[in-house]
């Protein structure tokens, strides 16, 4: 704990702390709000759960790739303010506008809005905190930024859920707004110097003048025709370099074995999330008979674990290899959701799911920061921006096919079976790897 008492005495790392636990616990808070929407006006549908929820998740694919590397080419702390004030201002029109219309497509594009900016926010975030703290205090920011803002990610589904059961999806829009500016206003404080990697042109292009002295009417309107084509050419030059630097970093990203690795690993955790996400939120309501107050208790215990997952592991993980934390997390993992998935459904106890739920926080904390922390150390700080950008593409694909297949198999096959399907594929590739003594180049050792 005096570690992370140490990391949080960086006043500029401190301001990003705590803006992205207010901004992460607006996001989820937005999703309970979603839930809640969509049961009441489809109630038990994990099919019409899964589309609008896909509309948070298709601007990873459309917007990704470009938000990324400007990303790189922008102040990354004004960059996280804008988008924070953009997305408070699109939520709130939510409830302004939408919230009693008949149809739900408006708030679907509104909602695809508010993530396409959040694709700024996401790379931005990762990518400045190097820049913020020493080499050897990496691990631990990591540990505590990312363990953090998924207990605020878990207190927003616990406390939203209980807020969206009292205040109904309205109020709940409405708070997300608000935490969105407060996010904004802290990030707005952190003190750093803007780095811009984008290479402006080095080939200027030179104005047309004439030299001719017997027809002075004709040179304003040449300069002014020449300046224009010298500022169409640079836009033209910049949205190369635009296109350019997208293709370097997915080629860095593609040829890098650590990177890989990474992205197979990321691949594999989010399709398990993807392929449980939808599923469990019906079977809890289904199975304890409330809409988002119980899924809200067991996210905030979930919540509990990651942090103390993050606090063990933030000490001790420097002595344990990174791959090896990996593989035990998702082994343990895939056990602690099987023990889930049976336990509640044997004896449909609140406090059972709620401890099962802390143990699989627990064991997900390692999977979550070793991975991160190896993009930082096999990554070049000027392409960050792209890389977590790219494995953000990469993870949130996998969630999103793996969303919808389960979603699909869950009108016809008991949820029962798919979340205990899921537990035994995470525990068998887990150990399995770690037996095989799979290293980060994914071949044997």
């Amino acid at each position: 704990m005096a570690n992370f008492k140490e990391v949080l005495k960086n006043r500029n790392f401190f301001f990003l702390w705590v803006g992205q636990i207010i901004s992460q616990f607006g996001d989820r808070l937005n999703q309970m709000a979603l839930i809640a929407l969509i049961y009441a006006r489809a109630p038990g549908s994990t099919f019409q759960l899964a589309k609008i929820l896909s509309f948070t998740i298709i601007p990873v694919f459309l917007v990704g790739p470009v938000a990324a590397s400007y990303v790189d080419r922008w102040d990354r702390r004004r960059t996280m303010v804008c988008c924070d004030l953009l997305r408070a201002v699109l939520v709130a029109l939510i409830v302004i506008f939408f919230i009693s219309s008949k149809s739900v497509w408006p708030i679907y594009i509104i909602i695809f809005l508010v993530f396409s900016v959040s694709r700024f926010f996401v790379p931005a975030k990762m990518a400045i905190i190097p820049e913020l703290v020493s080499g050897d205090k990496l691990l631990l920011a990591n540990s505590l930024s990312s363990t953090t803002g998924m207990i605020a990610a878990a207190a927003g589904f616990g406390l939203g859920g209980l807020i969206v059961e009292r205040v109904g999806s309205s109020g709940g829009f409405l708070i997300d707004a608000l935490t969105y500016l407060i996010s904004g206003i802290f990030i707005s404080m952190i003190v750093t110097r803007a780095v811009s990697y984008f290479k402006e042109a080095s080939e200027k292009v030179p104005k047309i003048s004439s030299e001719t002295s017997d027809y002075t009417p004709a040179r304003p309107s040449i300069s002014r025709a020449g300046g224009d084509f010298g500022k169409i050419t640079q836009i033209i030059q910049r949205k190369r370099t635009l296109f350019a630097e997208i293709k370097e970093g997915w080629q860095f990203f593609l040829q890098d074995k650590d990177l890989r690795f990474v992205a197979q690993i990321f691949f594999l955790l989010w399709s398990a999330l993807g392929a449980v996400y939808i599923v469990i939120i019906v079977f809890v309501q289904r199975t304890l008979g409330s809409v988002t107050q119980d899924l809200g208790i067991l996210a905030m215990t979930f919540g509990i674990g990651l942090f103390i997952g993050a606090l063990i592991y933030g000490s001790f993980g420097e002595k344990l290899s990174r791959m090896k934390a990996i593989f035990i997390s998702l082994g343990a993992g895939g056990i602690a959701l099987c023990a889930f998935t049976l336990g509640l459904k044997i004896f449909c106890s609140r406090f059972l799911a709620a401890g099962l739920s802390l143990i699989m926080g627990l064991t997900h904390s390692p999977i979550i920061i070793s991975s991160q922390t190896l993009v930082h150390e096999v990554t070049e700080q000027k392409m960050r921006g792209r890389i977590f950008g790219s494995l953000e593409i990469v993870a949130h694909l996998a969630f999103l096919l793996f969303m919808f297949l389960s979603s699909f198999l869950a009108e016809r096959v008991e949820r029962f079976w798919i979340l205990l399907f899921v537990g035994i594929i995470m525990t068998i590739v887990g150990w399995g790897a770690l037996l095989l003594k799979v290293d980060k180049r994914g071949v044997r050792a």
